[in-house]
């Protein structure tokens, strides 16, 4: 006779008062470090363009921080609504997830070609002494790129997974929709003013920082269930093979070459 596996962060009600809670302070956790890292280099962009020593953001780059900011304000107010039982809300909510998302994911993959454009023309109406300089950044752009497209489908897939087991599995559901927020973390992440890090060389450091966001959970989930979610499981085998792949091509001739034949069709 088999033993079915007992999840005691979603059940209601919680036998620990932090089991309510450990996903809504996640949540805020991301909510924090989008912060840390877009505010003060926001600003400084900013005051470059009111100096004019770059261009005004394009449209796209303000479409996409509305529907960032949009995506981290509604994860962490379906935590607390979660948290707080208040489980019509929760799902009427849910439904702005359909919408957000593919937005999100859509004009993310405009908004990479856009700065890549931007920063081409820069270099190319730069002064000689400056080119080198910028020439080092669209060479970055194009590294960054691999992470875009590993965001790009991850976010999504892992969103998908969590969606379709709302009904059947909510410990899946929950988890899985605060991983499919972690793996976007990196650019808020690699922003933040004086964090040690690996970035541009490599992009293992700003990866590392975003486990770091989410060991909280991943802890106390150990230390109150005794196990290891499925959903971890299905995060690391789904995700480790495109992290492995980032690393492998990152500042290669090889990706170079093709990063420029995407970005510039």
């Amino acid at each position: 006779m088999s033993t079915a596996v007992i999840d005691r962060l979603a059940g209601s009600p919680r036998t620990h008062a932090f089991d309510r809670w450990i996903f809504v302070f996640t949540a805020a956790t991301f909510v924090v470090i989008t912060l840390a890292g877009f505010v003060p280099d926001s600003l400084n962009k900013m005051a470059a363009v009111a100096a004019g020593k770059r261009p005004p953001f394009p449209m796209v780059m303000h479409a996409h921080a509305v529907l960032m900011g949009s995506f981290l304000l509604l994860l962490l107010a379906q935590t607390y609504l979660a948290a707080t039982d208040r489980v019509g809300w929760h799902k009427r909510l849910g439904i702005s997830t359909v919408v957000i998302v593919p937005a999100l994911v859509i004009v993310g993959f405009m908004l990479a070609p856009a700065i890549y454009h931007e920063t081409v023309q820069a270099a190319q109406a730069a002064p000689p002494e400056a080119r080198p300089q910028l020439e080092a950044v669209v060479a970055r752009k194009e590294n960054i790129l691999l992470n875009q497209m590993r965001m790009g489908i991850l976010c999504p897939l892992f969103i998908a997974i969590g969606l379709k087991a709302r009904r059947q599995d909510a410990g899946l559901h929950k988890r899985m929709m605060i991983l499919a927020t972690a793996v976007v973390l990196g650019p808020a992440i690699v922003r933040i003013p004086g964090l040690p890090t690996s970035f541009p060389t490599s992009p293992v450091a700003t990866d590392l920082y975003m486990l770091l966001a989410i060991a909280p959970m991943v802890m106390w989930d150990i230390y109150r269930n005794g196990y290891v979610h499925r959903a971890y499981l299905i995060w690391l085998g789904i995700g480790v093979p495109f992290y492995a792949i980032t690393y492998a091509l990152w500042d290669t001739p090889w990706w170079h070459m093709t990063s420029r034949a995407i970005l510039q069709s």
